[in-house]
């Protein structure tokens, strides 16, 4: 009986270790998702998703947004669309004062974060691919740091709930 017993817990003691090393290794692995077009005049839907309920997390997906508040590892984020201007070339907009379109989601320990400025306190190098988003990577404290400070556009993937990627979309 205590051999049993002894089987047992080894065997649920291994469950564990390989369910949370799975979980871990979720925010890595995760599905390619259909991009939105990067200078987008819309606002992107997200089908099914109640805003008169408490700020949740987006569907799984990628969202054109950026994120307006940090708190512990979790970010709250907004879509936003591109306006296009007279004198320049315009800008991204955020939903207009009182609109309640938000979502909250952890930001994963192993978050690709995708800079279109490179990394640290610096910021001096253009660090873009050809389309104008991101391309180097940098730490999850980068993007936390460089989130507190303002509004940066960028393509959020989410995914089960978490932000699996962030990648910056570069603007002047």
């Amino acid at each position: 009986m205590k051999i049993l017993q002894r089987s047992l817990l080894a065997v649920t003691a291994a469950a564990a270790v390989v369910l949370s090393a799975g979980a871990a290794a979720d925010a890595a692995a995760f599905p390619k998702y259909k991009a939105p077009k990067i200078f987008g005049t819309t606002f992107q839907a997200d089908p099914g998703h109640d805003f008169t309920k408490r700020i949740r997390s987006r569907h799984n997906g990628i969202l054109r947004g950026w994120i307006t508040h940090v708190r512990g590892s979790v970010a709250e984020y907004e879509p936003i669309k591109w306006k296009k201007g007279t004198v320049t070339e315009g800008r991204f907009t955020g939903p207009p004062e009182g609109d309640v379109r938000a979502y909250a989601s952890p930001i994963a320990r192993n978050v690709l974060f995708l800079s279109a400025v490179g990394c640290g306190s610096a910021m001096t190098s253009l660090t873009v691919n050809g389309k104008g988003l991101g391309a180097k990577r940098c730490s999850r404290a980068d993007l936390i740091k460089r989130s507190k400070r303002g509004e940066r556009p960028a393509l959020i993937t989410v995914h089960k709930g978490t932000i699996v990627q962030v990648q910056e979309i570069f603007t002047p």
